[in-house]
């Protein structure tokens, strides 16, 4: 147990506390996320703040599981890096944007008492208002500013770090529950602020290590090892020549040695004798190693002296270098690059039809990381890329990863939907000479256009004058229920009556989901057909989740 734990006072942290806190958090988060999601104004299906908030906080543990310091400047450096690439959706956003200015707040102290923790609290909801260009109250903004106030406050002379969360964590929940009274948004849908949940499980799961008790930690799947191996970059003739990146979680045992007095420097040595890049630390009876070596066979064979493998994992580095060489193969620059977000194939295969060079996979409960933007402008070798989200939940993480990366200049248009998205990258021509040209234009176009969507619902509801009964399918326009109706068929009906009634529109088209069948469109086809026969209708399948279909007038 860290020696802060032992004292009940806890006068100050530092970046072992930090980082058990932080897994605390993470941990208390996940169990809960699900919970937060539910926290969905809309009734329909798509809420997932739980897991944004929960993806961005675990990339950030991620970052600091090979960190072998004490420092807490170093610690919350490395934590808060890892949650600002790993920030998914707007809440997401928000909260890597608090957790860097914290960082910010503590990047001299290697350990930190009460006041200083609390000062770089303050940075930390100073630098989360200044990620957002118009904050709204009864947000996450409010629950940690609020909460942050009141601690700060009541911080004296005698204050610990447990006095310290134990004030952060009562007035957060107290704030959180006020949210509906700011917002009336969450007022009429009958919820808290899903953001502001998320906040306050996270800081009640530090609040809950520094009071001794202990959370599972999360089980994290590092996104390279999700990726796809090309093994055709070791072939039958090649030569093992990079060795292999050895990594493995090692529990010591009682019966092989003597846990208090393992020699960790002993085993450093070890290992600097089969191979580099070693990194060896230990948390309580589990120790983390990591190592490049061309018999990773003898690491796991001397390790065992001491314990058993929870978790090992080797990987040939000659398969990385054909990566690293094949992206040092990469053609002549070009001016103009493409980044698009869709969720389903259909879709997919539109952007890259209308230009795209990547299309990140995500949407609605599948938001993408600021770190998947990063990569994906790392993929394109143009000196402007222009980046559509088409999601509002997903604009804050792409501007967050386009204000890290240093490639090229980067240029995030604000489609806030499939449509704005789908009518933005048709508008652009590459043969004008300034990006921001190309920009005005591309703004103007998607102006010219208004998206709906059909969705089902799972909760009663009323809203915007709409009544809604649970299994209902409803139209949406913007951010608002425009109609709620028993049979899907009414509900696509009048969407479509919404939109083309006006008379200024003379293009539809339509983006059938994975969940609407041949029927469904034929019978959608005629009825466009014969009621609005001045307008060009056009269906694409666009195998979309939760959405049955996506209209996009213009």
């Amino acid at each position: 147990m860290n020696k802060n734990l032992e004292n009940k006072d806890t006068a100050v942290i530092d970046g072992q506390l930090m980082a058990k806190m932080a897994l605390g958090g993470a941990a208390q988060l996940r169990s809960n996320a699900e919970e937060v999601n539910r926290l969905n104004v809309f009734p329909v299906p798509d809420g997932d703040t739980g897991d944004n908030m929960q993806m961005t906080i675990e990339s950030g543990i991620a970052a600091i599981e090979n960190v072998d310091t004490n420092d807490l400047a170093q610690v919350m450096k490395f934590l808060s890096h890892g949650m600002l690439l790993g920030a998914r959706g707007n809440s997401g956003v928000i909260l890597s944007q608090f957790f860097a200015g914290i960082s910010k707040g503590l990047e001299s102290s290697e350990e930190a008492d009460a006041a200083t923790l609390g000062h770089a609290l303050e940075v930390g909801v100073h630098q989360a208002y200044t990620s957002v260009m118009t904050p709204t109250e009864g947000t996450i903004l409010t629950v940690a500013r609020e909460a942050v106030e009141y601690a700060v406050h009541r911080i004296t002379p005698k204050s610990t770090i447990r006095s310290l969360f134990s004030d952060l964590v009562k007035e957060m929940h107290a704030s959180l529950d006020r949210t509906p009274e700011i917002l009336p948004v969450l007022k009429e849908a009958g919820v808290v602020d899903s953001g502001g949940a998320g906040l306050f499980y996270i800081i009640d799961g530090f609040n809950r290590v520094l009071n001794g008790e202990e959370l599972e930690s999360p089980h994290f799947i590092s996104e390279k090892s999700k990726a796809t191996v090309d093994l055709s970059a070791f072939g039958p003739d090649s030569e093992m020549t990079y060795g292999y990146c050895t990594e493995v979680l090692l529990r010591l045992q009682n019966k092989k040695t003597d846990i208090e007095n393992f020699d960790l420097d002993a085993l450093k040595a070890f290992l600097g004798g089969i191979g580099d890049s070693v990194v060896a630390f230990r948390t309580d009876s589990v120790v983390k190693v990591h190592v490049h070596t061309l018999t990773p066979e003898a690491v796991i064979a001397h390790l065992r002296k001491f314990g058993e493998m929870l978790t090992v994992k080797i990987e040939n580095m000659s398969l990385q270098h054909s990566e690293t060489i094949a992206e040092e193969k990469k053609a002549e620059k070009k001016k103009y690059g493409i980044v698009s977000v869709a969720n389903g194939p259909g879709l997919e295969k539109v952007f890259f039809e209308l230009g795209a060079d990547e299309v990140i996979r995500g949407g609605q409960t599948q938001n993408p990381s600021a770190g998947d933007f990063f990569k994906a402008f790392s993929k394109i070798n143009a000196d402007n890329i222009f980046v559509f989200p088409n999601n509002g939940n997903i604009l804050m993480a792409a501007q967050q990863a386009a204000q890290m990366y240093e490639g090229a200049d980067v240029y995030v248009i604000p489609s806030k939907n499939i449509g704005t998205g789908y009518v933005g990258v048709s508008s652009i021509n590459t043969e004008i000479p300034r990006p921001k040209e190309i920009i005005a234009e591309v703004e103007a176009a998607m102006l010219r256009v208004t998206s709906g969507y059909i969705s089902p619902s799972i909760r009663d509801a009323d809203m915007n004058g709409v009544h809604i009964e649970n299994g209902d399918t409803i139209g949406i326009v913007g951010k608002e229920i425009v109609i709620a109706k028993k049979e899907r068929r009414d509900a696509s009906h009048g969407l479509a009556d919404i939109l083309l009634s006006d008379g200024d529109k003379l293009m539809l088209t339509v983006f059938c989901g994975k969940d609407a069948d041949e029927s469904e469109r034929s019978e959608l086809g005629d009825w466009l057909c014969e009621n609005y026969p001045d307008i060009e209708i056009y269906f694409i399948d666009g195998g979309q989740d939760i959405y049955p279909f996506i209209f996009v007038a213009e």
